[in-house]
């Protein structure tokens, strides 16, 4: 009986790392869509300055902020269908990862936007 109750923590302990991986990677997914569309927003102030410059880098900002969107989006997907924990956990780092980058590229787009002395949301989220 004991052998059976330790067989029965080893599982629930796996099915809960593999659920903190899907969180994980669907919360950075969720927060790189979020960077990704304050992105785009402080492109298109920048465009309304009619600064062209400023305007397009910080449309291809936005354009890389919604590249690393959709790629954590596809790794929160992975980790979801991941077959093992090690790959799950992959995933979720990458998904992790992507968000990071869209970050960078919305700071890159409201730097580019600022430049044009267009209004950012220049707040760290």
């Amino acid at each position: 009986m004991t052998i059976n109750k330790a067989l029965l923590a080893i599982a629930m302990g796996l099915a809960l790392a593999a659920c903190t991986n899907q969180e994980q990677a669907a919360d950075s997914a969720a927060e790189a869509a979020d960077a990704a569309t304050e992105a785009q927003q402080a492109a298109d102030n920048a465009a309304m300055t009619g600064d062209m410059a400023a305007a397009d880098a910080a449309q291809a900002s936005a354009d890389a902020a919604a590249a690393a969107a959709d790629a954590a989006s596809t790794s929160a997907d992975a980790a979801g269908a991941a077959g093992t924990m090690g790959d799950a956990d992959d995933a979720a780092d990458a998904a992790e990862n992507a968000a990071d980058a869209a970050e960078q590229a919305q700071d890159a787009a409201e730097e580019a936007a600022a430049s044009a002395d267009a209004p950012t949301n220049n707040d760290g989220q």
